[in-house]
C-alpha cells in the first residue's frame, strides 16, 4: 500500500486483512480531496479481533517468553527503519503534518520499539528465602488482551507508544484506529505484522473504526487493560463504561500547558520555542503550549514578538516545503476552533493577533487555521479552562511567582509545564510546585523513552514511557511454599 492510490485500507483480525461492507472515504486536510478509501469495522469485527486476541493470548508462547516478545519488537524496530519514508509521506499526506513533523513523528517509532524490546527482558519477579524451609516468589504476569485507542494526531507514534508496553508485558493487543488516518494506520500496521515471522498469529489486530466500533473493545469483558490518549471527556466516559468489569485505565488526556516566563528568562531564546509549542501538528497535541504566562516586566516586549511571530507562521500544505505548520485534520475542527476563539473575544479577550480562518484562495479548499494570540485576564475564561486542540495560545500577565503558580495550576489539567528563567533555584523550586506530570525548564517538548510521561489531576491516570509504564499491563502473583512440614499435621 502506498501513500496515495485508489486502495482500500482494511482490518487486521487473526493474522487476516479484512475487508467490511461498509467503505469510506479518507481525504487530505490540505485539499479536502479524496485519497483513498477505508473499510470501516463493524462492533461484529472488532468482537472477532477481541476473540483472536483473547485466542493467543491463552494458546501461544507469547506470554510466556521474553525473548520471544524482545525479539520480535527488535524486528517491529528495524522494519519501521526499512520504511521510514513511506510512513513519513503517508502521515503528511492523510494526517496533514508538515514534512519535518511528520519526520519526527516516525523517528521517535524505531527507537521507542528497542526500549522496550529491552524491556521485555526485565518483567521477572522476586524471591525471599523467609528461613525455616519457606520460601516465596513474586512473578509478574501479563494481565491478558490489551485494548489501544489511538487519536488522529499523531497516530503512529501514540499506537508505538501504547503498543510497546504492552507487548513487552506480554498482553496481546486490539488496536482502536482513528478513522481519520485509516491509510496510514493499515500501512503502519502492515509493516509491525510483517516485520517477523515469529510473531504468533492473533497477538496483534487493529480496526479501523468508529466511537460504535470502538466502544466494545471498553465494553468486552475479555479486555481487562485500555490504553487511551484522548480527550478527559472521553477518557471519564470509557472509565465510567470499564468499571463495570473494574478494567485497568492507562489514561493520557487533555492538556491546557502553561509556558510561564519569568523576568530573567532567555526572550530571545524562548519565543522561537514557544511559537514552536504552539503551531506543532496546529496545536492538535496534548503537550500543546497554549497558555502562556508571562511577568509583567517583560510583558510588551512578549506581546509584540509572539504578535509578529505567530501573524507570519507560513502556513500550508505538507508536501509544500515553505509550509511552517500544516492544516488542521478537518474542517468541523477548524470551525469548533473558531468558535472558541469568537467566544473568547466576545467574553472580552483582547486580540492580539486573529489568525483564524485565511482567505487565500490556494488555502480555500483545506481545513487551515491560521494561529491566534489572545490576551485573557480571567483566569476563568472558557478559553482558558477547556482544551482548544489547535493552534491558539492564551497570554496572561502575572507579578509573583506565587501567582505565575497559582494561574499555572488553575486548570483541571496537569499534563505538562514549561519554566523559562535563568535562575536555577527557582526553575526547580516551580517545578516542584507545578501540577504537572512532565515539567520543562528551559524547553518544550522533550520525552524520552526511558522517563515517566502522563499526566496529574484530570489530565490522566497512568504513565506511559519509563519503568512505570509495564506496570498497567502487569499482574503480580505471589507463591508461598514450604519444604517443611507443618506443626501439628
Amino acid at each position: 500500500m502506498t501513500a496515495e492510490n485508489s486502495q482500500t485500507a482494511l482490518n487486521y483480525i487473526d493474522g487476516r486483512w479484512v475487508d467490511t461492507d461498509d467503505h469510506r472515504p479518507s481525504h487530505d486536510p490540505a485539499t479536502g480531496r479524496q485519497i483513498g478509501t477505508f473499510a470501516c469495522a463493524s462492533r461484529a469485527h472488532t468482537e472477532q479481533a477481541i476473540n483472536a486476541a483473547k485466542r493467543a493470548f491463552a494458546g501461544t508462547q507469547w506470554r510466556h517468553d521474553a525473548r520471544l516478545r524482545a525479539r520480535v519488537l527488535n524486528s517491529m524496530a528495524d522494519a519501521v527503519d526499512a520504511h521510514r519514508d513511506q510512513l513519513i509521506e503517508a502521515l503528511a499526506l492523510e494526517n496533514g503534518k508538515i514534512v519535518p513533523e511528520a519526520t519526527f513523528e516516525v523517528s521517535m517509532v524505531a527507537p521507542k520499539f528497542r526500549w522496550w524490546a529491552a524491556m521485555a527482558l526485565t518483567t521477572q519477579g522476586r524471591a525471599a528465602d523467609l528461613g525455616q524451609g519457606r520460601t516465596s516468589l513474586v512473578l509478574r504476569e501479563p494481565v491478558g488482551v490489551a485494548g489501544v485507542i489511538v487519536p488522529f494526531n499523531s497516530p503512529i507514534i501514540l499506537a508505538t507508544r501504547s503498543l510497546g508496553p504492552a507487548l513487552a508485558a506480554g498482553t496481546t493487543a486490539v488496536v482502536k484506529f482513528p478513522e481519520e488516518t485509516a491509510l496510514v494506520n493499515s500501512l503502519f500496521f502492515k509493516i509491525l505484522v510483517e516485520a517477523d515471522p515469529d510473531l504468533p498469529t492473533g497477538v496483534l489486530n487493529m480496526v479501523n473504526t468508529d466511537r460504535d466500533g470502538g466502544s466494545v473493545i471498553v465494553e468486552s469483558p475479555d479486555v481487562p487493560v485500555i490504553s487511551f490518549t484522548g480527550s478527559t471527556a472521553t477518557g471519564r466516559a470509557i472509565s465510567a463504561t470499564g468499571a463495570a468489569h473494574l478494567k485497568r485505565f492507562s489514561l493520557e488526556l487533555g492538556g491546557m500547558s502553561p509556558m510561564i516566563l519569568f523576568e530573567d528568562a532567555d526572550i530571545e531564546a524562548a519565543l522561537p520555542v514557544l511559537t514552536h509549542a504552539i503551531t506543532t501538528f496546529a496545536g492538535q497535541f496534548c503537550m500543546a503550549g497554549s497558555r502562556l504566562l508571562v511577568h509583567r516586566s517583560v510583558a510588551d516586549t512578549v506581546r509584540d514578538q509572539m504578535s509578529e511571530r505567530l501573524a507570519n507562521v507560513r502556513v500550508g500544505a505538507a508536501r509544500d516545503p515553505k509550509s511552517e505548520m500544516g492544516p488542521m485534520i478537518d474542517k468541523a475542527n477548524v470551525a469548533r476552533v473558531d468558535g472558541i476563539v469568537e467566544a473568547a473575544i466576545t467574553a472580552g479577550a483582547r486580540v492580539l493577533t486573529r489568525g483564524g480562518i485565511p482567505t487565500d484562495a490556494h488555502l480555500a479548499d483545506g481545513a487551515f487555521y491560521l494561529p491566534t494570540l489572545l490576551e485573557v485576564s480571567d483566569q476563568s475564561a472558557p478559553v482558558i479552562q477547556k482544551e482548544t486542540f489547535g493552534p491558539v495560545l492564551t497570554l496572561q500577565v502575572f507579578d509573583t511567582e506565587p501567582e505565575a503558580v497559582a494561574l499555572a495550576n488553575g486548570t483541571e489539567y496537569g499534563l505538562a509545564a514549561s519554566v523559562w528563567t535563568r535562575d536555577v533555584d527557582r526553575s526547580l523550586r516551580v517545578a516542584r510546585a507545578l501540577e504537572s506530570g512532565t515539567v520543562w525548564i528551559n524547553n518544550w517538548a522533550a520525552v524520552y523513552d526511558e522517563f515517566e510521561e502522563g499526566g496529574y489531576k484530570s489530565s490522566g491516570v497512568g504513565r506511559l514511557n519509563g519503568l512505570a509504564a509495564l506496570e498497567d499491563f502487569l499482574e503480580y502473583k505471589h507463591i508461598a511454599f514450604s519444604t517443611k512440614r507443618p506443626e501439628g499435621s
